[in-house]
């Protein structure tokens, strides 16, 4: 399966395998689910991995792991007619221990009917760098069953990332009571001829790197320097997360007149340094790359606004000099015929640089495109500039395409499914 893509999931109980090759300098990596509810674990008995391996329902159970040759491979049953109704999707993880994902060669999840045997999914995760935690895969309801979607996404922080994503509770084990330590005797007084009167002052104190403050930007300071933020190399991350208001009466209604499941899908059009122009979407399967141009790399397809998850692009700053510009958008692709009632936040992450974030306006008009966020390369330095504009395609007229003529970039557009 591609990065993003979804499949059907035709049998109840299944086997999920979680393998990576070993070797050398290569970290290990446990196998997790998470049984979220509202895109959060409801408490920490929805997080499975080998310390808690059965969730109370017995829909998901940690198996343990084998050795195939230079395979290692850790097993988790799942059972979808076991899970409870509030659970909407089961995140299938892993966290590295010792090293990052970039690290871990073959990464792999694969998805089996354990009756027959038959493979129902296989994703071969390619592109890991810096994460500690990756999400592989995950099954979602969908119209009363469920799908299968693979990820291919993670955190630089490992466990703590996924914990901050998800909403786990972090237990500090009890420490044992120190014994007082016991009194020393009053050292005599050193005598007259070892007192030193004009003693060196003592070093000052050494003070840690402060990393710079979040910068929010607004109507009134749409812009900012990532080169003054120091946030110029290495990786940057484009997320963009939402929620909605309450549904409306009736099954599936939301606000902005669409039904069913609302899903946006987060957009890139790039022009690079030599002229060339592309889009990286969702649709058409056109994800991008992150070690190749267009050096951006779209994580995947979400549908439920989580904060830490959401939708992910992540920019190569690494390759600044070939990026001229690029503007960040969202479309609607369903559930919704407009932005309205959407409550969203954008947010850049820097490797090395401040978080840079701003939130949408309310949406007043029919909207089903929104230009996000432009992000220019000027001599070497990157700036991004708050747009937060709602566009109106005209009939007949593409989301993508309206905004292609909103900013100039001129490319040619065709009909594609995703």
């Amino acid at each position: 399966m591609p990065k993003g893509s979804n499949t059907p999931v035709p049998a109840t109980v299944l086997r999920v395998e979680l393998g990576r090759r070993q070797g050398p300098g290569v970290p290990a990596a446990d196998a997790s689910a998470l049984l979220l509810a509202a895109g959060k674990v409801r408490s920490d008995a929805d997080f499975v991995f080998r310390g808690r391996p059965a969730h109370p329902s017995g829909a998901v159970r940690h198996e343990g792991g084998r050795t195939e040759g230079a395979i290692v491979v850790d097993t988790l049953s799942v059972d979808l007619a076991r899970v409870e109704g509030a659970i909407e999707r089961i995140v299938l993880a892993a966290s590295a221990d010792g090293g990052t994902f970039g690290q871990v060669p073959d990464l792999y999840i694969e998805v089996t009917d354990p009756g027959t045997g038959q493979v129902l999914a296989r994703f071969d995760s390619p592109g890991a760098t810096v994460e500690t935690a990756f999400l592989l895969g995950e099954f979602y309801r969908r119209q009363g069953g469920w799908k299968f979607r693979a990820v291919g996404q993670g955190y630089d922080s490992g466990p703590d990332g996924l914990a901050a994503a998800f909403g786990i509770t972090a237990h500090e084990p009890p420490r044992a009571a120190r014994p007082p330590a016991p009194a020393l005797p009053a050292a005599p007084p050193p005598p007259a001829w070892a007192r030193v009167t004009d003693a060196p002052p003592p070093p000052p104190p050494t003070v840690p790197p402060v990393r710079p403050a979040k910068v929010t930007l607004t109507k009134a300071a749409p812009s900012v320097s990532l080169a003054k933020q120091g946030g110029t190399t290495g990786v940057m991350r484009v997320n963009l997360n939402w929620r909605t208001r309450e549904r409306l009466s009736g099954r599936g209604a939301r606000r902005g007149g669409g039904t069913g499941d609302l899903d946006l899908d987060l957009c890139a059009l790039y022009e690079l340094a030599d002229g060339r122009k592309g889009v990286v979407q969702a649709l058409g399967n056109a994800f991008g790359s992150l070690h190749r141009p267009p050096y951006i790399h779209l994580d995947g397809d979400d549908r439920t606004g989580a904060v830490a998850s959401g939708e992910n692009l992540t920019v190569n700053l690494d390759r600044l000099g070939e990026l001229r510009r690029v503007l960040v958008f969202v479309t609607v692709y369903e559930g919704a015929s407009s932005f309205a009632g959407l409550h969203a936040t954008v947010t850049l992450q820097p490797q090395y640089g401040a978080p840079v974030d701003f939130s949408l306006d309310e949406c007043t008009v029919p909207s089903t495109v929104c230009a996000l966020a432009l992000i220019t390369n000027t001599g070497g330095d990157l700036v991004v500039r708050r747009e937060a504009r709602y566009l109106v395609p005209e009939r007949g007229v593409s989301p993508q395409r309206t905004v292609d003529r909103a900013y100039g970039w001129g490319m040619n557009w065709t009909p594609g499914r995703k």
